[in-house]
């Protein structure tokens, strides 16, 4: 089990795997006021920061489910070096279905919603490991400007522009699925740069070492065109947050 490989190798890098920054993280664990003790749940945990700093610095207990085993290992490793493998652990499986067996103070599915089938199928999901006044949490795109033509929307990488709200109406739909949101913390630009830009030097460096590799012509022509699609495209019209919900 295990996601593409073309991923492994363009973010093996990366500490988070979407556009938050630490300052993000740490701006969203303040702002849930993560009491010492709390139990977390994170599907598609990916490499492990959120965990393992918000353990450090808020003393949470957590459970990582992601099924990129490079990811998981460096999670693990992670935990190791910030001193807090004792709170949180990382399982290598698939997030699709997974239910704590005690419930938690927090579901998190920070940036993975088709582990549900998209937005109302994962909130469902996490839903089923929540303690009665827990906090879901559900990172997803959001159009920061509607693509006039849907050309652009698939040079953001999406099928079509339906496949993403503005902001507002990403907002109204949690009410519509019955829940009230409680905080939110928004990606910038910034953020984004660091999460696509970084995997240009990655993608670089694994071709130098890997000239031979059966996935080196792929690599190579996205490492050719992702700087300009970035820069056209997705760093102009894609938004990205956390959005922190209670159900009614």
């Amino acid at each position: 089990m295990d996601i593409p490989r073309i991923f492994n190798i363009t973010e093996s890098a990366h500490r988070i795997h979407n556009p938050f920054t630490p300052e993000k993280f740490a701006t969203l664990g303040a702002a849930l006021r993560l009491q010492s003790g709390a139990r977390v749940l994170d599907l598609g945990s990916g490499s492990g920061e959120m965990l393992c700093t918000w353990a450090r610095d808020h003393g949470i207990t957590g459970t990582g489910v992601d099924m990129s085993r490079l990811f998981s290992e460096q999670a693990k490793l992670r935990a190791q070096e910030l001193g807090v493998a004792d709170r949180v652990k990382f399982i290598h499986g698939d997030a699709a279905g997974y239910v704590s067996d005690k419930k938690v103070d927090v579901a998190a599915c920070v940036g993975a919603t088709w582990i549900g089938g998209g937005v109302a199928g994962t909130i469902e999901l996490l839903a089923r490991s929540l303690r009665p006044g827990g906090i879901i949490l559900i990172g997803e795109p959001y159009w920061r400007q509607l693509p006039p033509t849907e050309d652009i929307a698939r040079g953001c990488l999406a099928k079509s522009i339906s496949d993403y709200l503005m902001l507002p109406e990403l907002l109204a739909s949690f009410g519509l699925l019955g829940y009230d949101v409680v905080e939110m913390v928004l990606a910038d630009q910034d953020g984004w740069d660091r999460y696509e830009a970084a995997k240009w030097l990655t993608m670089r460096r694994w071709l130098a070492a890997n000239p031979d590799d059966e996935l080196a012509n792929e690599v190579r022509a996205q490492l050719t065109s992702e700087p300009g699609r970035y820069a056209a495209y997705t760093r102009e019209f894609l938004g990205w947050g956390v959005f922190a919900l209670m159900p009614r």
